[in-house]
């Protein structure tokens, strides 16, 4: 549905420029990405710095573009593939499909607020954080998923709530069960190493980029910027960001 959705998009837009007009006409990709894959694997008590979580990240990306690959193709038999379809890669493996690229994982950052989910594959940046508001109002709020976990299972009294915003724990707070209490990790609890894992699981089966960010601490180095590069480099990661707090 939102393959169709996004190349329906296409047509239906405004072109700023002939040129734009005629790249994107010709080319006609779309960027169907996910989002609230963090809140995902807390769901199933996976960390997000572990084999499994890559396992599953490569097995759900697989999934995704390959049905979606199908998505294309069956739009190029009724359609007709995108018209720079000749001489591309896409004509080489013989596939006709109607967009020339169609996975993209984006940041989503104010969409995955709106949707009340992690944004993008990212870890989960803060089990509490605090928003201001228009008026300069400030508010607190657990991370999403610790909320709805928390109601459904009924461990998230005001007790819990009130430790999680002070900044307690997971595992040091008893009524969290254990499975959840391990797999609430962080962003900067994450390994560079286990960053770029997970951005390559994702990169395997993308037709484009990955928006991810390596969180560095502030004591970080040259040396520990350089190594996550190069490991992005040998995993197949088409781009890198790092972030030094």
């Amino acid at each position: 549905l939102m393959v169709r959705v996004l190349d329906n998009i296409i047509d239906a837009n405004s072109w700023p420029i002939p040129e734009v007009k005629k790249a994107t006409l010709g080319n006609r990709k779309i960027g169907l990405g996910i989002m609230g894959f963090a809140d995902a694997i807390v769901r199933l008590g996976i960390r997000y710095d572990s084999e499994d979580a890559v396992t599953f990240a490569d097995n759900l990306m697989e999934n995704i573009q390959q049905m979606a690959h199908q998505a294309s193709q069956k739009l190029a038999e009724e359609r007709g593939a995108f018209p720079n379809y000749k001489g591309s890669i896409w004509e080489e493996q013989h596939k006709p499909v109607r967009n020339a690229s169609v996975i993209t994982i984006a940041p989503t950052g104010s969409i995955s607020i709106i949707a009340g989910c992690n944004g993008g594959v990212e870890p989960i940046y803060s089990l509490a954080s605090r928003r201001r508001a228009l008026d300069g109002q400030e508010f607190v709020e657990l991370h999403p998923v610790i909320e709805k976990l928390g109601n459904e299972q009924g461990w998230l009294s005001d007790a819990v709530h009130n430790k999680l915003i002070e900044g307690i724990a997971p595992g040091d707070i008893p009524e969290i069960p254990s499975k959840i209490a391990n797999a609430l990790v962080t962003a900067h609890e994450v390994a560079p190493e286990w960053h770029v894992r997970i951005q390559a699981a994702f990169q395997r089966h993308t037709d484009s980029a990955v928006s991810k960010t390596v969180n560095l601490p502030s004591n970080a180095t040259v040396a520990d910027v350089d190594k996550a590069f190069r490991f992005a480099y040998q995993l197949g990661c088409k781009g890198i960001t790092v972030y030094r707090d």
